[in-house]
């Protein structure tokens, strides 16, 4: 390659580019020879099946992150902050966890089971420093209505309200036959095995995102859809802890209108409110209440956050311990809560086939909510994290706990929050949260026998405070975007009125349709000349702009694709005032004797001979000779994009009118050569003439081209 005298590589320079009045010439690079897809896809297998040690630790690396951090880890700086944030974080797991237990139907043990290893795992995989791995309430909401479901169908009571209230052996539900009720376990045993089942398939997806590289898929559940369902499904998590607090019994709901069914059932069944349990649910909650936001007001002058859960915890299981609160008031509590590990168990394969849809939703939603609050933190501390591998990682503490009786975890905003907070630094954090787990699980969780149901239940609503009150931006919302609150509105009426599930179909077809209507009616306006400068802007919207006579100057904010390419000639129908497509069949269907008397002559695209003047005539409505369409806003063109293009310039050209466009971007100007757009030719000479750099240099060239056919016709 030729050099420079600086002795850098210069440019080939084709012969066809030479300076025009001495101005500045673009000389395009020569791309280089693609390679073909045999020895692409040579190339990457052999890169893929190639294997040395140096390869074999850079994956390990790259699966295990803890790997490469860990080894410079500098304790003097961050060990006090990650010891400090994982005591904190293990505290606000353990009363969490034993709360969360009646979201997901299942005994206190499994979830923190599921919170022990789901730390552990991450600590390994994660990418993220700050982001806390657990059980998240809407993940346990969407776990406890399939195994509600499950065990509805294998025959079980559905009355039993909860984990370890009574004997695993109870009564058959005559009305369920679909499914016989295996004779093997109980009640709680089956509803694990659900659980176990449905988080192993939902884990088996996320490791599939992962390994294929799809972690993009999880963009496209907004921020506006995540909200909308975090609100939706709060609702529903809110009403099914009301018979907790009241301490009624109702039936359970299942399928479209569960939510409404449900306050039916409990203003129907008020009047038999355990009034233990409704004072101390009282008591519970305004303590809560209080103390949230004590902490709030003060944060700044807090270090470490209240452990107001765990305090209300141990408070009120002294108070029903001593107070004999079940055996003199039927207040209902939590029951026995072994120790220890149980033996791993393989998922029932059988189950899993029936939950291969259920956990669809459920690995999405643990996907998009890791993923956005990793990069969220990522963001606000300065570093970066991989999505694809946070979908594995997440996918690994599913899939593996799944065989230790644990069930679907994820991200969770508030337990983050607090471990950054808190002075977390890395997720050697998790480590520390996960040994004061261990430490409950060994020996501290018998102590918790005595907890009133009620109680749990205050936590968990509580826990809610958050995303009820991102109903107060939905006014703003709607004042920054209106498709966007609509999508948040529909989300959440049809979490609560439908389901969860139907509630993040419908926020994922919404965001899509928003996201194709904002594509498929852009904005269209008439551009005009800002004084003496070579700038355009819109005409209808600023005041004093100078319009070029004889030319349009069209910009199109959007892409240019099948969906829109009708509305695209509409507007520039609309604005110009002129219908080329009709004008154009219709002198053709009149002859070229009535196009000679219908207009004065105007340039057109293709100078030619003295004969072809009457081509170029248009009507004296139209009153302009040239259209230049501005393209900075065309995103990309299809093949219906181009051909619109196509027939836009051929009817423009019958009637005499010039078609340019300007500041094409290059994939533009790729499809407009590979379209057929710009003719034969191939190279710079293809585009000279018909597509500009700039604006104004188009409006120069129309006005130059079209004074000089005008003196040619005079002359004619």
């Amino acid at each position: 390659m030729p050099t420079s005298v600086s002795g850098l590589p210069r440019m080939d320079v084709s012969p066809d580019c030479t300076q025009q009045g001495g101005g500045l010439v673009l000389v395009r690079r020569r791309p280089p020879v693609p390679p073909g897809l045999r020895e692409m896809l040579k190339a990457r297998l052999w890169r893929g099946c190639a294997c040395s040690t140096r390869g074999a630790w850079a994956l390990a690396q790259d699966l295990l992150p803890a790997t490469r951090w860990l080894r410079h880890y500098r304790p003097r700086e961050a060990l006090a902050g990650d010891v400090m944030s994982g005591l904190v974080i293990g505290i606000i797991l353990v009363p969490q966890a034993i709360a969360y237990s009646l979201l997901a139907g299942l005994q206190p043990i499994y979830s923190l089971y599921t919170s022990f290893f789901a730390n552990l795992i991450y600590f390994l995989m994660g990418t993220s420093r700050h982001v806390s791995m657990g059980i998240f309430s809407l993940l346990c909401l969407m776990v406890g209505q399939v195994v509600e479901r499950e065990l509805l169908l294998a025959g079980f009571d559905p009355a039993r309200d909860g984990p370890g209230s009574g004997d695993n052996g109870t009564t058959l539900n005559a009305s369920a036959t679909l499914v016989l009720r295996p004779r093997d376990c109980g009640q709680d045993c089956y509803a694990v095995r659900v659980a176990t089942a449905l988080t192993l398939v939902a884990g088996i997806y996320q490791v599939l995102m992962g390994v294929l590289r799809l972690g993009f898929v999880s963009t496209y559940l907004s921020q506006p859809l995540l909200d909308g369902f975090a609100m939706g499904a709060s609702v529903t998590i809110l009403t099914s802890q009301l018979k907790h607090l009241l301490g009624v019994r109702v039936p359970r709901h299942q399928g479209p209108g569960m939510v409404v069914s449900t306050w039916l059932s409990l203003l129907r069944g008020a009047g038999q409110a355990n009034l233990c349990d409704v004072l101390t649910s009282a008591t519970c909650l305004a303590v809560l209440l209080a103390a949230k936001e004590l902490s709030d007001r003060c944060r700044h002058r807090l270090k470490v956050p209240l452990p107001t859960e765990l305090l209300v915890i141990v408070a009120a299981t002294l108070a029903s311990h001593f107070g004999r609160l079940h055996e003199r008031f039927g207040s209902s509590v939590a029951g026995d809560i072994p120790t220890g590990f149980v033996a791993p168990r393989l998922p029932d394969p059988g189950l899993m086939r029936r939950v291969v849809l259920d956990a669809v939703p459920l690995a999405l939603v643990s996907s998009a909510f890791s993923v956005s609050l990793a990069e969220m933190f990522a963001r606000s501390h300065g570093y970066s994290v991989r999505a694809n591998q946070e979908l594995l990682a997440v996918g690994c503490c599913n899939v593996l706990p799944a065989f230790f009786h644990c069930f679907a975890t994820s991200a969770a905003l508030s337990k983050s929050l607090v471990k950054t907070a808190t002075g977390c630094h890395t997720q050697l954090s998790s480590v520390v949260s996960a040994a004061v787990v261990l430490l409950v699980l060994l020996v501290l969780a018998p102590l918790f026998r005595d907890l009133q149901r009620s109680v749990l239940a205050c936590v968990i609503i509580v826990s809610l405070r958050g995303a009820l009150r991102k109903a107060r931006d939905v006014p703003q919302l709607w004042r920054l975007s209106p498709a966007d609150a609509l999508v948040w509105v529909a989300t959440a009426a049809t979490c609560v009125l439908v389901s969860v599930e139907a509630g993040l179909l419908a926020g994922v077809l919404l965001s899509l349709l928003s996201l194709a209507g904002r594509t498929q009616r852009p904005r269209a306006t008439l551009l005009a000349q800002i004084g003496d400068s070579g700038f355009y802007e819109d005409a209808a919207e600023f005041e004093g702009l100078v319009p070029e006579p004889g030319v349009h100057v069209f910009r199109f904010a959007g892409p240019l694709y099948y969906a829109n390419k009708d509305f695209f000639l509409r507007s520039l129908y609309r604005l110009t005032g002129l219908d080329a497509g009709t004008a154009a069949t219709t002198r053709k269907e009149r002859g070229p004797e009535a196009r000679v008397s219908e207009g004065d002559p105007v340039e057109g695209t293709d100078p030619g001979p003295a004969s072809s003047t009457a081509a170029r005539l248009v009507p004296p409505a139209a009153g302009f000779h040239a259209v230049v369409i501005d393209c900075a806003p065309l995103l990309f063109l299809d093949a219906a994009g181009v051909a619109a293009l196509q027939d836009l310039r051929r009817d423009y050209r019958a009637l005499g009118i010039a078609l340019l466009l300007a500041c094409c971007s290059p994939p533009v100007r790729d499809t407009l050569r590979r379209g057929g757009f710009l003719g034969d030719d191939t190279g710079d000479a293809a585009e000279e003439g018909q597509l500009f750099h700039s604006v104004h240099s188009a409006v120069q060239v129309a006005r130059a081209r079209h004074g000089e056919q005008t003196a040619t016709d005079s002359t004619l």
